[in-house]
């Protein structure tokens, strides 16, 4: 549906997309996430043609949407897109849904029957005659939506359409776009922040990173398989251990500095490589459960902190590396764990996903 082909674009000299090359399919959802100033947003008003490219192509259905600019207006047509900030006319609700409608020269009974269908999609039935300016926030992103969705688009660009948004007006709008992608065959790409909204809706991701992505992928591959250690780190994963492969009885091992860990797959020896390790993964026992852990890792090491984390706590431990897991309140209880407890640290060697070190 999408190709992004070499797309550049520079502000006033300055570099923020240096190369974006992708493929979006037809019905997929594809989330786009990045640091702040990664040009999540630049690259979807890229696409919208609101802004144009220094230099690449965007291709929509193999037509250059840039170039072959006599065709803008019937691909800006195939597209609805909805802003952080939900704007809305000074006016009802209906009539703000309406807008795309008019502006395609739709009749009176067109446009009242396909504003109805629109409202009640977004669940918002019976609130036509409103004032969309005294709406909620996520009444007003509803609407937005639904002003987006009534000209029936063939691609959806979402721009962090939950940033700032209440628990429950974020699960009403992943609820809509959810439905929206699956029963209407929608194309779907959306930018957030949050990087678990990405895994909960996305069929993939592409991490935008340095003006291009640094890793595309199902959600499951960029949360547990990152590229490189810059993703690894993005994506939340706590534990990057650095180390050189060394072999020891045929097994995958890597030193880090002194350190002996073994994993999966790995370079050949003398690699520089970082290892990455979900918290989640690890275990943490007694000191004296050393011998407790068959054909795992299973490091010794002291508690460096506990720090609560909503339901959970974050357990940092000193192994010689640095090291955390999550673990629930009761179960940091139940170990009587604090500040200077000697525990072991165990971990399977399936768990350990190493990327060199460039």
């Amino acid at each position: 549906m999408i190709e992004l082909e070499g797309v550049r674009k520079e502000f006033d000299g300055k570099s923020v997309l240096a190369g974006v090359i992708g493929r979006i399919e037809e019905g997929e959802i594809f989330a786009v996430i990045g640091p702040s100033g990664s040009g999540k947003s630049t690259l979807l008003r890229l696409i919208d043609l609101l802004d144009t490219p220094t230099g690449g192509e965007i291709r929509i259905k193999g037509i250059d949407i840039h170039a072959e600019r006599e065709r803008s207006l019937t691909i800006r047509r195939m597209m609805g897109m909805v802003f952080q900030k939900p704007a809305v006319f000074n006016t009802t609700v209906s009539e703000n849904i309406a807008v795309g409608l008019r502006f395609r020269g739709a009749d009176r009974g067109k446009i009242r029957e396909k504003v109805e269908e629109a409202l009640d999609m977004v669940g918002l039935t019976g609130y036509g005659e409103r004032r969309a300016r005294t709406l909620s926030g996520g009444e007003m992103q509803r609407v937005a939506l639904a002003r987006a969705m009534v000209i029936e688009p063939e691609i959806l660009l979402l721009d962090e359409p939950t940033a700032n948004l209440d628990p429950v007006s974020v699960a009403t709008i992943e609820d809509l776009v959810v439905r929206i992608n699956r029963d209407l065959g929608t194309t779907i790409v959306f930018s957030t922040h949050d990087m678990y909204q990405g895994q909960r809706l996305a069929h993939r991701i592409g991490v935008l990173m340095k003006g291009g992505f640094a890793q595309v992928g199902t959600p499951r591959e960029v949360f547990t398989l990152p590229a490189t250690r810059e993703v690894a780190r993005f994506v939340g994963i706590e534990n990057i251990v650095d180390g050189v492969v060394v072999g020891e009885n045929g097994a995958s091992v890597v030193d880090a500095g002194g350190v002996r860990v073994r994993a999966g797959r790995l370079p050949g020896p003398g690699e520089e490589v970082s290892l990455c390790i979900r918290s989640e993964d690890l275990r943490i026992a007694p000191a004296d459960a050393a011998r407790a852990h068959p054909g795992k890792n299973a490091l010794p090491g002291t508690v460096t902190a506990v720090v609560p984390r909503g339901p959970f706590s974050r357990v940092a431990v000193d192994c010689g590396v640095p090291l955390s897991s999550v673990l629930t309140w009761k179960r940091v209880d139940d170990l009587d764990l604090r500040e200077g407890s000697r525990v072991v640290v165990s971990f399977s060697p399936e768990s350990v996903h190493a990327v060199r070190r460039d």
